[in-house]
């Protein structure tokens, strides 16, 4: 992307105002409604054909479910571990897409150890491994070379150790040693497609509330002046996922992914960990490191009854549950005193019989009235959710358009991550080639809000990514608010951001 196309790329409040004018005055080819991952997926799918589109969100990017995932880019081993083939094998390639050419930025390779404490058998290390190796084969499979996503290995105990100095020693015959994908922060995917489509004409207008759905458009109210507007389409595409049921007739149980956030130095690791959740069959619990220096402990898969919360909470439950799954493997147990955070989503999976944990993650594209709903799915297959709801939109409505180009269309940042010697690494892994402009601005406001992440990291985030409050910045451009203690110290630097991103 050249300079000229980071520049279409930008939102920011002056181009919201822009937008939301003239999309009152216009007919769009495609609405979407929804900015999660798989919304701003479909509207850089259908702006990338060429189309016009409008893409709205009633509160920000990535407000929702996509920004409460375990930042994982999976290959699909547990779904392959059921028999769902078709699943682990889209999942496979949709990894590979994301890791060689549409956001290598954003996506890299993530160790993970499965330490081989004496509570996992010989035969369960055995199954195990097997996996593993299926795992690499789907990887072969989907055309992600080796040199991307290494193959599976066995470990002694003592470089089991190096890697994961915090795992029981006694006992301990070693570790499995696996590689999966993994973001350095899903909100910023979301940003990324977001912009993307921006830069190919879409209008991208959060604060914006779909009050109804019609074949033809909906009735929309802005949420910052409560004035109420039409806009017209002439295919539209619900991406609501976990709240779809809000505007379409479709049949939801969701699903509750609860993880605990430790702060830096509670628990050293330089890989991930598999833990083995007792009395399963493949299923494990995860112990996430982040670029930040946090750890995510995670995950649950919990049924959720009665009405959807826009921000859902971590029950004592599932903390307790968690801590107790991976201190089977820790030889300084974790307390609770360690969890500075918590955090959930709720996954879209429609509704059928059985436990939540055995749904299928396979995605759904709906015809609810003319109006085109997707659900279920992933983080990791976004791109093709995207496509199929947009194709299916654009066929129900007869719209022309030519097939979908997105599997090789980079986003944007990742026209290459080779960027000048003197920019903190930090920011290459976050912004890729645009982090010598972020850097700059670093330099020009260097107060730091927490965890590394600069005042003039939140003034790029206003200017460039969309940011309208502090909530934008601290919850969604960053994560500074997943722990509510670095939410509160950041606070006046995210104020201090607002008003240094003002025009003089």
């Amino acid at each position: 992307m050249t300079d000229a196309g980071h520049r279409a790329s930008r939102l920011n409040a002056a181009r919201r105002a822009r937008d939301l004018e003239r999309v009152a005055e216009e007919t769009v080819d495609v609405l979407v409604v929804g900015l999660g991952v798989t919304g701003a997926g479909a509207a850089l799918d259908a702006a990338s054909r060429g189309l016009s589109v409008a893409a709205i969100d009633a509160h920000d990017l990535a407000f929702g479910t996509s920004r409460w995932s375990s930042k994982m880019v999976h290959g699909g081993l547990r779904y392959l571990a059921r028999g769902q083939v078709g699943v682990a094998y889209e999942s496979a390639v949709e990894r590979g897409i994301l890791l060689t050419r549409t956001a290598p930025h954003l996506a890299r390779a993530q160790p993970y150890l499965l330490p081989l404490v004496p509570s996992v058998s010989p035969g369960q290390a055995a199954l195990a491994m097997t996996g593993y190796r299926l795992g690499d084969a789907l990887r072969a499979a989907a055309r992600t070379p080796r040199r991307v996503l290494p193959g599976p290995s066995r470990l002694p105990a003592s470089r089991a150790l190096e890697a994961a100095p915090a795992v029981r020693r006694r006992g301990l015959r070693g570790a499995l040693l696996s590689w999966d994908g993994r973001l350095v922060d899903d909100a910023r995917l979301v940003v990324a497609l977001a912009r993307t489509a921006a830069w190919c004409g879409a209008r991208v207008l959060t604060r914006c509330r779909a009050l109804r759905l019609a074949p033809g458009g909906a009735e929309v109210r802005d949420e910052l002046t409560g004035s109420a507007l039409t806009i017209r389409a002439r295919a539209v595409v619900n991406a609501t996922g976990v709240w779809a049921g809000r505007l379409a007739d479709v049949r939801l149980r969701p699903s509750r992914g609860s993880h605990l956030v430790l702060r830096p130095g509670v628990l050293p690791l330089r890989a991930g960990l598999h833990v083995p959740i007792p009395g399963t069959v493949n299923r494990f619990a995860l112990v996430l490191p982040q670029p930040d220096g946090r750890v995510y402990v995670g995950l649950t898969d919990e049924p959720v009854d009665g009405p959807v919360p826009d921000v859902p909470e971590v029950p004592e439950e599932d903390v307790t549950a968690l801590l107790e799954v991976v201190n089977g493997v820790l030889e300084a147990p974790l307390t609770r005193a360690d969890v500075a955070g918590a955090f959930a989503g709720l996954r879209p999976l429609l509704e059928a019989p059985g436990r939540t944990a055995d749904l299928s993650r396979r995605h759904a594209v709906l015809d609810t009235g003319g109006v085109v709903t997707v659900v279920g799915g992933k983080l990791t297959t976004y791109r093709r959710m995207a496509e199929d709801a947009v194709d299916r939109a654009l066929a129900l409505r007869g719209v022309p358009a030519g097939p979908s180009v997105t599997a090789s269309l980079p986003l944007v940042g990742a026209g290459g991550t080779a960027v000048a010697a003197g920019v903190p690494r930090r920011l290459v892994e976050r912004y890729g080639s645009e982090a010598r402009e972020v850097w700059e601005l670093a330099r020009r406001f260097p107060e730091e809000a927490g965890l590394g992440v600069t005042l003039g990291e939140l003034v790029w985030a206003v200017r460039c990514e969309g940011a309208l409050d502090v909530d934008d910045l601290l919850d969604r451009r960053t994560r500074l608010g997943l722990v509510p203690a670095d939410r509160a110290a950041a606070l006046p630097l995210a104020h201090a951001a607002l008003e240094a991103a003002l025009p003089h």
